[in-house]
């Protein structure tokens, strides 16, 4: 789980970049595993920036023409056209469910309610299933508190009002949070 929480620390410090450090701020608008690409050192570099929008100063949101990728899409966004950091945060909600559980955003290979990965990975969490659907090798290489700090982050960054989401920059420090935590545990044990 350390090199799949470095990545994801990595996407969410340059998403919270574009956000509220660019000269003028950026939302990406197409965040998705498929652009989020690595180095030569496996350094998570955010790219395509082709639908990305440039916001005035003196707004936190524009209206806008619904574009994205369908799976990673903020339904908020989807329903009202109303552009916001939020509609990142929502998309990079989803990337820290694949990483997690190692599924696609949207599958046929699921039953039809089931199919789309965040209804799936929410009635599982709260049935008490997170371990259910976790990806094996996460499984292995995390603890199931880790595990579950994770989960809980992908949660509030999928939470339908975009208001009540977490900016990039609280996600960047939840990260650094449960990344530290796990090297003191695995200290702890060493």
């Amino acid at each position: 789980m350390a090199g799949q929480l470095k990545k994801a620390l990595e996407t969410a410090e340059a998403l919270a970049y574009l956000h509220t450090a660019a000269c003028m701020p950026i939302f990406h608008r197409d965040v998705k595993s498929s652009n989020i690409l690595l180095d030569h050192n496996y350094t998570a570099k955010v790219a395509d920036f082709g639908v990305s929008r440039l916001v005035p100063m003196d707004q936190n949101q524009i209206s806008t023409l619904v574009q994205g990728t369908f799976g990673y899409l903020d339904s908020e966004y989807f329903r009202t056209g109303h552009l916001t950091a939020k509609s990142d945060v929502y998309s990079f909600g989803i990337i820290l469910l694949e990483l997690l559980t190692g599924e696609k955003p949207v599958s046929s290979e699921r039953s039809q309610d089931d199919a789309n990965l965040a209804l799936y990975f929410i009635s599982h969490l709260k049935g008490n299933h997170l371990e259910e659907i976790l990806e094996e090798n996460v499984l292995r290489e995390g603890s199931i508190e880790q595990l579950q700090d994770v989960a809980e982050l992908a949660m509030k960054c999928l939470i339908l009002s975009g208001e009540k989401r977490p900016t990039m920059k609280n996600v960047v420090q939840e990260l650094n949070w449960i990344r530290g935590s796990s090297q003191d545990a695995w200290m702890d044990q060493n």
